[in-house]
């Protein structure tokens, strides 16, 4: 498993070299787009609109546009320094909740941790103690530039870092259009409701959930590659420099009449035939 950061988690005096591993994998199928006439892929460049020319890496620079078309430059090297400092920090623990408490909107990703080197016994002490308080810890740290609150929690057997938005992340629910006031419902109606979520009320399993769209949308690719409906894309003419073999060798037989140097002949005498000419018969 990847190792994507290196840290230290810290609780009081207690200090847990790890680390951190992505919990989860995106498995959406990505879909290419192609020139609907030759089947390429379609190529996204970087382009000044106003030089109007193509862009390389580096001749492109981050900025912070604080107004309209008003720009903060960032240097490479500030940005990397800055992240390097908070980076070096230890991610320190600095309250211990429930989980109840925490409302699933704040969630957002979440990562495992392993121990590093010479980690081993105090990991293994932060899980035990997590596991019979029923606590989880809420830590910031800073990942891919970014500084993130965090909870750090017990699941199967291993800590793992589920990172939160901040609370002004978290959009207030007043700005949401046409929610009701209060409840219009009728008795019978919220009965009947009850009724149904009690029927269909099950303990959670996830192995019995399935991404339909995502199997029926690589049923219908495989089917497609079966059947031989497969789009190559047209290969792009490139310029040749082997030049076609006849024309070669006529512009060499050309070119040698034209540097062959001119033979002089003598000027052949033609020979003439005098025919007397037949008088006319008297009439």
């Amino acid at each position: 498993m990847h190792t994507m950061w290196k840290g230290t988690i810290s609780f009081g005096l207690v200090n847990i070299p790890v680390k951190m591993h992505a919990a989860t994998e995106n498995k959406d199928v990505k879909l290419r787009q192609l020139h609907k006439a030759c089947k390429t892929p379609v190529k996204y460049e970087k382009v000044c609109p106003h030089c109007e020319k193509e862009l390389g890496t580096d001749d492109i620079v981050k900025a912070y546009e604080y107004t309209k078309n008003k720009f903060v430059v960032l240097d490479e090297e500030e940005l990397q320094a800055l992240q390097k400092e908070q980076e070096d920090k230890a991610v320190e623990i600095v309250d211990f909740v429930s989980l109840e408490e925490i409302d699933p909107i704040y969630f957002e990703r979440c990562y495992y941790l392993s121990p590093n080197e010479g980690g081993t016994k105090a990991y293994s002490l932060l899980r035990k103690a997590l596991e019979e308080t029923g606590r989880i810890g809420v830590a910031s740290m800073v990942i891919r530039s970014k500084q993130q609150l965090a909870v750090i929690r017990v699941y199967k057997n291993v800590l793992v870092v589920e990172t939160i938005h901040y609370p002004d992340e978290v959009r207030d629910v007043a700005d949401v259009p046409n929610i009701p006031a209060e409840d219009s419902v009728a008795d019978k109606e919220l009965k009947t409701a009850k009724l149904l979520i009690e029927q269909l009320t099950a303990t959670f399993d996830p192995e019995k959930y399935n991404d339909d769209y995502r199997e029926a949308l690589l049923d219908l690719i495989q089917s497609k590659r079966d059947h031989e409906e497969v789009h190559i894309p047209t290969a792009k003419k490139q310029p040749s420099n082997v030049t076609n073999l006849m024309d070669a060798l006529q512009a060499s037989l050309d070119k040698a009449k034209k540097d062959k140097p001119a033979t002089t002949k003598k000027p052949t005498k033609r020979k003439t035939t005098t025919r007397a000419k037949k008088k006319p018969e008297a009439g």
